[in-house]
């Protein structure tokens, strides 16, 4: 009697896997770089907004720092 070891494991495809179809892999890809790079600018934009000029129209500067300046 002959022992046959059929151990043989099969792969199932996984849906989920990009990198079994193209067109999957590089629209995820284009999705993530857009989605980065949108991400990056919009942060951007709110720490500038954040961190903007405000300004202080009530500064008292001494009459000696002036244009003409007056000396006592």
């Amino acid at each position: 009697m002959e022992m046959q070891n059929n151990n043989e494991i099969k792969d199932l495809d996984n849906q989920a896997d990009i990198e079994l179809s193209k067109p999957s892999k590089s629209r995820f890809l284009f999705l993530l770089f857009f989605f980065g790079i949108f991400i990056f600018a919009w942060s951007g934009c709110y720490n500038l907004y954040e961190h903007s000029y405000k300004s202080n129209k009530d500064v008292e500067v001494p009459d000696n720092t002036k244009y003409d300046p007056k000396y006592k």
